[in-house]
């Protein structure tokens, strides 16, 4: 008995308790982890670490100085009568018929007052509340809350759930076994199994040893020890009592004294608890952060497909015929001129020209372009190439983060057509002014016109004056020529040759703003990828990483 009251101390004892700013770091540490999983893994997944962080928070927010010790055991184990040997008063109802415990009742040694609101958030309601200690108070147990619970194998379901309700919210749990169930398997694999992390505030009372001669208690002690070891609990108390000899209570009366003097009890459950969630979520966060970033490669396959679904080689083959098209209303020759008027800017058709874009390139509503929707095919390679963006964004992540990957990276695909339109009805294509070098042609053009139409009314006007028989006119002459023929019939050609020395020049020009277009389009699609496929995944990679790092704190701190 000597060496058990002596693991008893080392277990129990107040300097091994938890750190309190350590345990602090640990719930912000889990409340990080959450928030950073929110929404990226199965609710179901994160119910228990909720628990946990609601649980700590509601248990430190409430009395410090008071220890809640719960009594937990089957239908007989003599849990109540042992309640009442330590309260040393009749206080829980002892079953004559059928032993049963159906409601939870609550010993407070000290003044009931402080224990109150701790009691309100446990739920055990005022008419089951008792002062413990009889007339003679022991003040060694001042602040310890004894909670008789419900038997944990009753018929009755609500008792079942009570007991599983409040096993979560205790600080330390007394398990009571008896000589007729202590092997049972709900007990061990429903109960005592889920507790084998919890070592640190369990305590196993084998009750009732009266009935066994001393050789048959030794034999089923250390049958017991054998199947606690199978539960995780081997280095756990484990004592032997019996209500008929006040004196076996002892060792438990000195248990649960050391745990009401240390305080550290709450403490314990609560470090408890954090390393079996942090267990449990390790699985969920099994490997280091990859990075926020997707490949340079993945990321250009991504705008490609994106830019083909959008229409940008429509586009820009467009915005090289609009060059060619403008360039030849400033820069032809003048006599087919007008006919180039007749034909539709190419941009126009798509209402992509300067007068479709809108004003405000950030208005809420911008009409729609013309460009032809994209084919089968390009949604294949679109959706392909996002898929892509996930799988590679997604490897060596946990499976549930992997889904979470794909999930974004597919989470605003709907949007994606008509974010695509409005970057082609918005985006600046660079033709919204003539060149000056067409507006120096065009005036060249309008000289060698003008020097035409001259040569031509000034023959005309000689030719007018011969029919009313007037002397002819002396015309200026160039060598040989009059100057209003050589005006006339140079100009004509002239003009044309301006036309088509310019045609080549018109051609580079073309090209360049079919480049230029082109990188302003892409660029813009760009960042609709990055918006719409991009930036929800390097959301959850971040959001991953900061899991992963929370995890980290959390399991550290132990």
């Amino acid at each position: 008995m000597t060496g058990m009251i002596g693991k008893i101390h080392d277990v129990l004892r107040p300097d091994r308790g938890p750190d309190v700013d350590r345990l602090l770091a640990r719930i912000d540490a889990l409340t990080r982890l959450l928030d950073a999983a929110e929404n990226h893994l199965p609710a179901e997944r994160l119910v228990a670490a909720r628990t946990v962080v609601e649980r700590a928070g509601a248990r430190l927010a409430r009395s410090r100085d008071h220890t809640v010790v719960a009594l937990a055991g089957a239908t007989g184990s003599g849990k109540s009568s042992l309640f009442n040997a330590l309260a040393r008063q009749e206080l829980s109802p002892v079953g004559v018929l059928r032993p049963t415990t159906g409601v939870t009742h609550a010993g407070v040694w000290g003044p009931p007052a402080g224990a109150a609101e701790l009691l309100d958030w446990i739920g055990v309601p005022p008419r089951h509340r008792f002062i413990a200690g009889g007339d003679e108070p022991d003040e060694a147990l001042r602040g310890l809350v004894l909670l008789d619970l419900p038997d944990f194998d009753s018929i009755e379901r609500t008792h079942r759930a009570e007991v599983n309700r409040l096993l979560g919210l205790v600080d330390l749990v007394v398990w009571v076994l008896d000589p007729q169930k202590y092997a049972d398997r709900l007990v061990h694999r429903n109960y005592l199994r889920e507790f084998g992390r919890h070592k640190d505030v369990t305590v196993i009372v084998f009750n009732q040893a009266d009935v066994l001669g001393r050789t048959e208690l030794s034999r089923v002690l250390d049958d017991l020890r054998h199947l606690l070891a199978g539960d995780g609990l081997a280095d756990v108390p484990l004592l032997a009592t019996s209500t008929l000899e006040p004196a076996s209570v002892d060792p438990l009366r000195t248990v649960l004294e050391r745990a009401v003097a240390g305080r550290q009890a709450a403490l314990r459950r609560l470090a408890a608890d954090l390393d079996v969630v942090g267990d449990d979520l390790a699985g969920l966060l099994d490997a280091a952060p990859p990075g926020t970033q997707v490949d340079s490669a993945t990321t250009r396959r991504l705008v490609d497909a994106l830019a083909a679904s959008a229409g940008v080689p429509v586009v820009v083959e467009a915005v090289e015929r609009a060059y060619r098209h403008r360039a030849a209303l400033h820069t032809g020759w003048p006599l087919v001129r007008g006919l180039r008027r007749l034909r539709v800017d190419p941009l126009r058709r798509l209402h992509l020209s300067d007068a479709d874009r809108p004003a405000d390139p950030a208005a809420s509503v911008v009409a729609a372009t013309s460009v032809p929707a994209p084919n089968p095919a390009q949604r294949s390679a679109a959706a392909l190439a996002v898929r892509s963006v996930a799988d590679e964004a997604g490897a060596g992540l946990p499976g549930p983060w992997r889904d979470a990957v794909g999930s974004a990276a597919t989470s605003r695909l709907d949007r994606l057509p008509d974010a695509l339109d409005r970057v082609l009805a918005t985006t600046d294509l660079g033709l919204d002014r003539p060149r000056r070098w067409w507006r120096l042609v065009q005036l060249t053009q309008s000289l060698i016109i003008a020097a035409a139409s001259v040569g031509l009314g000034w023959l005309v006007v000689g030719y007018l004056v011969r029919v009313l028989g007037l002397p002819p006119m002396e015309y200026p002459m160039v060598g040989r020529v009059p100057l209003p023929t050589l005006l006339l019939l140079g100009g004509l050609p002239a003009g044309l040759l301006a036309a088509l020395l310019v045609r080549p020049i018109v051609s580079v020009g073309a090209r360049r703003a079919r480049r230029r277009a082109e990188q302003r389009l892409r660029a813009a699609v760009a960042d609709v990828g990055q918006e719409h496929v991009l930036a929800p995944v390097h959301e959850v990679l971040s959001h991953y990483a900061t899991a992963w790092e929370a995890l980290g704190q959390l399991r550290s701190g132990r």
